[in-house]
């Protein structure tokens, strides 16, 4: 009988044809695959944009920082919050699909509006684990406290971690639609639209046609409404009420996108199938 072992030592001769064949090989499993496609694009050009408009914003703003001590690390801050409450549903969701248990699961009385429930739960633990030892250590190191938003504070968070969740429900979908080949949506969707959440920079940085987007979005009225405490001392309670607006028809969407795709793949026979 014919092993490996023997097939490797009666041809030892470093063979690029062997290599082109399996260049080929992850080429084909690139090219069927649209997520790891922009995935592949999406890093570098998501970089240019995002710094290329904070760059703008502080060439005609030179005292924006003494101005507002403590805007960026809020920012910075806040933006964990909104992209932790997203990655934390799809990780939890994704270690059921990895350690194949998604069928098991359902075998149960087990409803997928319970799911929702228990992985939108399951974020808000993660992401509080995450951002309040951070918040922390912002006080001891550079002594400015994200808790001096106040009670705005606590409907930034939730306005965030709603729409985190939103977008965490469609990838949860997509995944369930076109397998673990959209399994890097999960990191990439979140930060995809980091440009248009204005996070470091006002909204009015951005082109006038993105700007009708990013109004779209909750995520731009939530940090124009921390910047509005922190530079002006102005509660705006416009901008959070737009926000939780907007959170409600997001969440819906997210919702209803991740029962559409699970009642198909239960119907295709998928939920056994999921896994590495």
């Amino acid at each position: 009988m014919t092993t490996a072992g023997d097939l490797r030592r009666s041809n030892p001769t470093f063979s690029l044809r062997r290599i082109g064949t399996l260049v080929l090989r992850y080429w084909y499993v690139l090219r069927g695959s649209w997520p790891r496609l922009v995935d592949l694009a999406y890093w570098p050009t998501l970089q240019m944009i995002v710094w290329g408009f904070m760059t703008q914003f502080l060439a005609t703003q030179t005292n924006y920082v003494a101005q507002a001590f403590g805007v960026l690390l809020s920012a910075a801050l806040l933006w964990d919050v909104l992209f932790r409450g997203q990655i934390a549903l799809s990780i939890s969701f994704l270690e059921d699909i990895w350690s194949r248990n998604l069928g098991h699961l359902f075998v149960s009385p087990l409803r997928p509006i319970e799911m929702l429930a228990a992985l939108m739960t399951m974020s808000l633990i993660r992401t509080l684990i995450g951002v309040v030892p951070a918040s922390l250590l912002a006080i001891a190191f550079f002594g400015f406290s994200v808790y001096s938003l106040g009670l705005t504070l606590v409907g930034f968070f939730f306005a965030l971690i709603m729409f985190g969740w939103a977008i965490g429900l469609m990838v949860c979908g997509l995944v369930l639609r076109h397998g673990m080949g959209a399994e890097s949506l999960a990191w990439a969707s979140m930060v995809a639209i980091m440009p248009l959440c204005a996070v470091y920079y006002p909204v009015d940085v951005l082109p006038v046609w993105l700007q009708y987007v990013a109004w779209a979005i909750p995520p731009a009225h939530v940090f124009e409404g921390m910047r509005a405490v922190l530079v002006h001392g102005t509660v705006r309670g416009d901008l959070l009420a737009w926000a939780f607006a907007l959170d409600a028809v997001f969440l819906a969407l997210g919702a209803a996108t991740f029962l559409y795709c699970f009642h198909g793949a239960r119907e295709r026979g998928r939920l056994l199938q999921s896994g590495e």
